[in-house]
C-alpha cells in the first residue's frame, strides 16, 4: 500500500523543501564522487542510489566580488524524481499548472511525495530536516515581507540584522521603547485573562533622517522578529484587503505601516463615519486597526514626517499607545555617532570636543538630522580632522550648503568646498 503527501506552493513549507531536496542531491552527489575512491562495492553502492534526472538552474550573482562572478545552483525540476532516504525510496512529482494564482501572477504549483505506507514516518523527518536548515539560513537575518494580494511575501532577500546600537536616538528613548515592547510580548497570558485584545501599536514621528525607519530594523532584529511592509496608498489596496492583510500577519513580525499621512493627504469628507480618496477609506484603515474583525497578537509601528496632519482618530489610545518623537540631532547623539565612527582615532576624545564645539557655534545643535551627520562621517570615515573640517558645510536642514549657494541632499559633500 502506498500514501501520497502533496504540498501546495501556497505553503511555507515549500521553498523549505526545495532546498532540502537541493542538499540532498549535493550530497549524493559528493557521495558518489567519494564512492569513485573507495574501491569497487562502494562505486556501485553508489550508482544504485536513485538521483534527480530534472534539474533546475537557479543563479544569483554576489554583491561582492568581479562583476562576472555567479554561483549556479540546481533546484529539482518540473518532473518525476526518485530519492532513496535512509531505506526508503520517495517517488517525488513537481507538477506546474497552466493556470495561475491571480493575486499574485505566479503558476500553480504542486510537489506530490509517494512511499509506503508501512514508511510514512519519513515524511516527518524530511520535513523536520528541512525546517532546520531552513532556520540556519535565515540565523542572523531579518525577512522583510511585502503584501502581494492577500497574502504576505518575503521581498527579496533576507537581511543581515542591524545592532540595535548602531542607531543612535536620544538618551533613554531606545531603551523606553523597546522595555515596552519586551514588556508587551511577555504579557500574552496578562491580555488573554482580562479580555484585552492583544495588540500594541506604535507611532514614530519627526523630521527626515531621524531614525524611525532605521530603529524598526533595528529593534527586529535585536527581539528576532520579521518585518511585514504595507504602504497604505498602494494601488488595489483596498479596505477588505486591508483587514485581511492585517489579520495575517506571520509569527514573530512587526508591521509596518511608513509615511501613514501620506495615504489620505488628499482625502476628502464623504460621510460622517470616514473619508475617501485613496482605495483604503480613512474607516477602513481604523477598523482594520482595532475594529471587530481586526486581528490580534500584532505589533504595528505606524511612522510620519507630519504628525499634525494625522487625525485624532487614528492616534487615540488603543489604536496608538505609545507615541513617540524622534527629533534632530542632541548634542547626546552627536557625541555618540562620532564616538561610533572615530573612538579608535579619538581615544582621549579631543577630536569630539573639538567638533562638538564646532556644531554649537554653527547652531546645528537640534537643528541637523542624524542621517546628515551620519553622511558627513561616511565620507570622513577613517578622518575626523576631515569631519571638522567639513561641518561648516552642514546647513540647519542637514543640506550641504556651498559658497555659490548651491545645495545638495543631506550627506552629500563637495571637496571642492573644503577649506
Amino acid at each position: 500500500m502506498l500514501v501520497d503527501l502533496e504540498i501546495t506552493h501556497r505553503d511555507h513549507a515549500y521553498p523549505w523543501l526545495l532546498l532540502w531536496m537541493t542538499n540532498f542531491h549535493r550530497t549524493q552527489l559528493a557521495g558518489a564522487r567519494q564512492g569513485l575512491q573507495g574501491g569497487i562495492l562502494s562505486s556501485l553502492a553508489q550508482r544504485l542510489n536513485p538521483r534527480l534526472h530534472h534539474l533546475q538552474v537557479s543563479t544569483a550573482q554576489p554583491a561582492q566580488g568581479p562583476s562576472h562572478a555567479a554561483h549556479f545552483s540546481f533546484v529539482p525540476g518540473h518532473g518525476k524524481h526518485i530519492l532513496r532516504y535512509g531505506s526508503s525510496f520517495i517517488l517525488v512529482d513537481r507538477q506546474r499548472e497552466k493556470a495561475f494564482d491571480m493575486s499574485t501572477g505566479i503558476p500553480f504549483e504542486t510537489i506530490t511525495m509517494t512511499t509506503l505506507y508501512s514508511q510514512r514516518n519519513v515524511f516527518e523527518r524530511i520535513f523536520a530536516e528541512a525546517h532546520e536548515m531552513h532556520q540556519q539560513m535565515q540565523e542572523g537575518k531579518t525577512i522583510i515581507y511585502n503584501a502581494m494580494g492577500p497574502n504576505w511575501q518575503p521581498f527579496g532577500d533576507p537581511k543581515r540584522k542591524r545592532p540595535l546600537e548602531s542607531v543612535i536616538l536620544e538618551r533613554g528613548v531606545k531603551e523606553r521603547i523597546v522595555k515596552d515592547v519586551q514588556a508587551f510580548i511577555e504579557a500574552r497570558t496578562w491580555y488573554l485573562d482580562r479580555g484585552i485584545p492583544y495588540r500594541r501599536g506604535y507611532l514614530l514621528y519627526g523630521p527626515p533622517g531621524t531614525g524611525k525607519s532605521s530603529f524598526i530594523q533595528a529593534l527586529a532584529g535585536h527581539l528576532d522578529f520579521n518585518i511585514a511592509i504595507l504602504n497604505v496608498s498602494e494601488r488595489g489596496l483596498n479596505d477588505d484587503r486591508l483587514s485581511h492583510l492585517l489579520s495575517k500577519v506571520p509569527p514573530r513580525t512587526i508591521v509596518l505601516l511608513e509615511d501613514v499621512d501620506v495615504a489620505f493627504a488628499n482625502r476628502r469628507k464623504v460621510e460622517a463615519d470616514g473619508y475617501s480618496g485613496a482605495n483604503v477609506t480613512f474607516s477602513g484603515l481604523l477598523n482594520a486597526l482595532d475594529g471587530v474583525a481586526s486581528g490580534e497578537e500584532r505589533i504595528i509601528f505606524l511612522t510620519t514626517n507630519y504628525v499634525e496632519r494625522l487625525d485624532e482618530a487614528l492616534i487615540r489610545p488603543g489604536r496608538v499607545d505609545m507615541t513617540v518623537r524622534l527629533g534632530e540631532a542632541t548634542e547626546y547623539q552627536i557625541g555618540e555617532l562620532w564616538d561610533r565612527f572615530y573612538a579608535e582615532f579619538d581615544a582621549e576624545g579631543a577630536g569630539k570636543q573639538r567638533f562638538l564645539a564646532q556644531v554649537t557655534q554653527l547652531g546645528l545643535k537640534n537643528t541637523v538630522s542624524t542621517a546628515a551627520l551620519q553622511g558627513l562621517f561616511l565620507y570622513n570615515k577613517d578622518d575626523p580632522e576631515g569631519a571638522i573640517s567639513m561641518v561648516k558645510g552642514l546647513t540647519a536642514t542637514g543640506h550641504t550648503r556651498h559658497a555659490d549657494g548651491n545645495v545638495e541632499l543631506p550627506g552629500h559633500v563637495d571637496v571642492n568646498n573644503v577649506r
